[in-house]
């Protein structure tokens, strides 16, 4: 039997290999993968696996029927993420190809396609990468999650922080897991042309400073709204170029009810 009709029988069949397995996103990617019965090799350097400089990447990938990168660089640095993501993903599908991957999915962030500047800029080579690539690629959109407010704060100068009042549809890294997880495992779920790229994002629409005053209320953080001035593409975030469009995903929790579940 080939391997397209085994995986047609049964979706627990599934053997798939999880790169950023133990970051922000990926452990709850592992999560959502294990709950749902299929078979997971978690890929990070905690693992023993460097997508970079492939280490371990072989071995990982043996017997994988399908690669979930959920893998992302640590600072914003556009550069410095640009080259990793660039590397990164090139060793997924060479290394995949080479394994007999079926196909990749990979999660980016809803308006890489319209930033100039940044991070989110970094992600358009991501997605280029994986698009180009010898193995069949989805990708998957997500607004910024609820997890990122926490990191605001924590970037502050003393007990106070200042956060732009930015629009945003903050969504739960779970939900975004879960949701990946469907994409990878919907048969229907090729990219056609003219096909949106989908998108996840959470049910209310708040600004960043919003959602960071809820938290600093409760960390005794005093956050101050500020405008956007000095962010990359700050201009198009307030047009809403970062919000989800009309064939997105809307799920919860919201911030407020995420924020209610955290000890």
């Amino acid at each position: 039997m080939n391997r397209a009709a085994s995986m047609n029988m049964s979706m627990s069949t599934y053997k798939f290999a999880v790169a950023g397995a133990t970051g922000r996103l990926g452990r709850h990617v592992v999560d959502v993968l294990a709950e749902r019965g299929h078979q997971v090799v978690p890929m990070s350097r905690a693992t023993g696996v460097d997508i970079v400089t492939r280490d371990g990447l072989a071995e990982a990938l043996t017997g994988a029927d399908v690669i979930l990168d959920a893998a992302s660089w640590r600072a914003s640095d556009q550069e410095a993420a640009t080259e990793f993501f660039r590397t990164a993903t090139r060793n997924l599908h060479e290394a995949g190809r080479q394994a007999g991957v079926d196909r990749i999915v990979a999660v980016s962030i809803i308006g890489a396609d319209k930033a100039t500047a940044g991070f989110v800029a970094a992600q358009q080579v991501h997605e280029e990468a994986h698009l180009s690539g010898p193995l069949p690629a989805r990708i998957l959109r997500a607004a910024q999650f609820h997890e990122f407010v926490g990191q605001l704060l924590d970037w502050r100068h003393g007990d106070t922080a200042y956060v732009p009042a930015l629009p945003t549809q903050l969504v739960a890294c779970r939900t975004v897991a879960e949701t990946l997880v469907d994409v990878a495992t919907d048969p229907d779920a090729p990219a056609r042309p003219g096909t949106p790229i989908p998108e996840v994002a959470g049910p209310r629409r708040e600004t960043m400073a919003d959602a960071a005053r809820l938290l600093g209320a409760r960390r005794g953080v005093k956050v101050v709204e500020v405008d956007g001035s000095g962010i990359p593409d700050a201009e198009i975030a307030a047009a809403g170029g970062f919000l989800p469009g009309p064939h997105a995903k809307l799920a919860g929790p919201t911030f407020q009810e995420w924020l209610d579940t955290q000890s």
